[in-house]
Order: structure tokens, then C-alpha cells, then sequence
């Protein structure tokens, strides 16, 4: 025969079990936690460092196209309409791309063309020149 006690025997955690699940969880949010954080910024100059790679293939298809590429002041406006002033790109068979792409910050890429030789550019993620770690300025001519 079971005893009134017995039959009344609390079945859910005692606040000990769950202090010692909280600090076991904490412990694990510890180690891991700093694994993640700053992954998204990473991430983030992984995508400046391919979209570079694809203006500058566009880039190339606009030169073959019209035997330049597009000047500084022409900028790489001229890959998604075509550009009026010098270089004239005389076989314009764009749209090379769908918009003027921006970097994952939200600022436009700059563009320049001295002589012949392009870059793209992103200023990162404080959108000022100079800069280390994700603030660092993100060029073509440093791929």
C-alpha cells in the first residue's frame, strides 16, 4: 500500500537542475559564440571580392565591344545604359549588367580609368579611403 507522501512526489526540476543547465548552456554559448561573430562582415568582403570580379568581366565585354573601356566620367553607368562623350562606344550592345551594383555597405563601387588600366573600388565598411579590417579599401587592382 503506497503512503500518502508517496503519492504526492513532485515530478518537474529542482532549481538546482536548472542552474546547472543554464550554466552548462552559457558555457557552450561561450565557446561558440565568438566562432560566428564577425562571420557576417566576412561575408561581406567575400561578396565586394566577387562582385569586383564580375564588373570586371562586364567590363571586358564592353571593351571588346567597343575596343575602350568606359572613361572615369562615364563610370560604370555605361554598363547599363550607353554613355554619351569620349570614348564613343560605337557597338554598344548592352545592357552589360542590371543596375550599378553597390557594395554590400550600401555605397556605390568607384570606378577609374587612367590610361587604359581600370580599378573598382569599395571603400569597405566605414566608406572613407584607408582603413584595416573591414574597413579597408577593396580594389580590382589588388585581386
Amino acid at each position: 500500500m503506497m503512503d500518502k507522501h508517496q503519492k504526492h512526489k513532485a515530478k518537474g526540476f529542482t532549481l538546482i537542475e536548472l542552474l546547472v543547465v543554464l550554466v552548462i548552456l552559457a558555457a557552450i554559448t561561450g565557446l561558440v559564440a565568438p566562432q560566428f561573430i564577425g562571420r557576417g562582415e566576412q561575408a561581406k568582403v567575400d561578396l565586394v571580392t566577387s562582385d569586383l570580379k564580375t564588373i570586371e568581366q562586364q567590363l571586358e565585354m564592353y571593351r571588346l565591344d567597343n575596343f575602350a573601356y568606359p572613361s572615369t566620367d562615364q563610370g560604370l553607368k555605361a554598363l547599363v545604359s550607353k554613355p554619351s562623350g569620349s570614348p564613343e562606344p560605337k557597338n554598344w550592345k548592352g545592357p552589360y549588367i542590371k543596375g550599378v551594383a553597390k557594395d554590400p555597405w550600401g555605397n556605390p563601387y568607384l570606378y577609374a580609368n587612367l590610361d587604359g588600366t581600370i580599378e573598382i573600388l569599395s571603400l569597405g565598411a566605414d566608406s572613407q579611403q584607408g582603413g584595416t579590417g573591414t574597413n579597408a579599401d577593396i580594389s580590382s587592382a589588388t585581386e
